[in-house]
């Protein structure tokens, strides 16, 4: 099945796990000349099935998924359907998080809270080739200074937080509750520094802290 021809409707698939989220983001879509909601998927391994199967124009992902962060699996859906362009859907803020799914290969990102205002914008938008980031990140990643103390294998402030703690012999539960974050938030960051760091395991991530002065 085709993503969509140049005239026809931006084919659209839906990753998100919650069914009601879906449902909601379905109606918003539907209303909406030249977009086409063509699939739905509530796992990253249905998305993975169902991008190369639809071959939608615009995959709409949501960042926290079943087997955690979704963001590892960008790379791998952009090299298997080049042709879809990804809008990551996400509740969480950090400017470092937009900065790493960008990096992985996503075009657009949107927050949920201002997905009834900007999906729509963001899916027409990288359907056209541009990259659309959500106006607030935007203007705190142009603020961040590029000549910023250089990270160790490009860690984010605060997944340089996350191994900190991971390396002090802190649990997922009590990082979470120090950083004021979601247990889930947390498993993602640590993903994200075992994707970067190539350390899988809690005594590799330690020794890795201890090598690059993280403690």
């Amino acid at each position: 099945m085709s993503g969509g021809s140049a005239g026809g409707p931006v084919t659209v698939l839906l990753a998100e796990d919650h069914r009601v989220v879906r449902a909601g983001l379905r109606l918003l879509l539907d209303h909406q000349d030249g977009i086409e909601v063509i699939g739905e998927a509530g796992t990253i391994a249905e998305t993975e099935r169902s991008t190369a199967e639809l071959r939608p124009r615009v995959l709409v992902l949501d960042i926290d998924m079943p087997e955690g962060s979704s963001i590892p699996a960008i790379p791998r859906l952009r090299q298997q359907i080049p042709g879809t362009r990804i809008v990551i859907l996400t509740m969480h803020t950090a400017p470092s998080l937009a900065r790493d799914a960008l990096r992985a290969g996503a075009t657009g990102f949107v927050l949920k809270e201002a997905a009834e205002t900007e999906l729509i914008d963001a899916i027409r938008a990288v359907a056209a080739g541009r990259t659309y980031l959500d106006p607030e990140l935007g203007a705190q990643l142009a603020a961040e200074r590029p000549d910023g103390p250089a990270r160790p294998d490009d860690l984010s402030a605060r997944e340089l937080e996350v191994l900190e703690l991971i390396a002090l012999g802190h649990t997922n539960g009590e990082i979470a509750a120090r950083l004021y974050l979601s247990v889930r938030t947390v498993e993602s960051h640590r993903a994200h520094i075992q994707q970067k760091t190539r350390r899988f395991s809690r005594a590799e991530l330690v020794a890795y802290a201890r090598e690059h002065g993280v403690v």
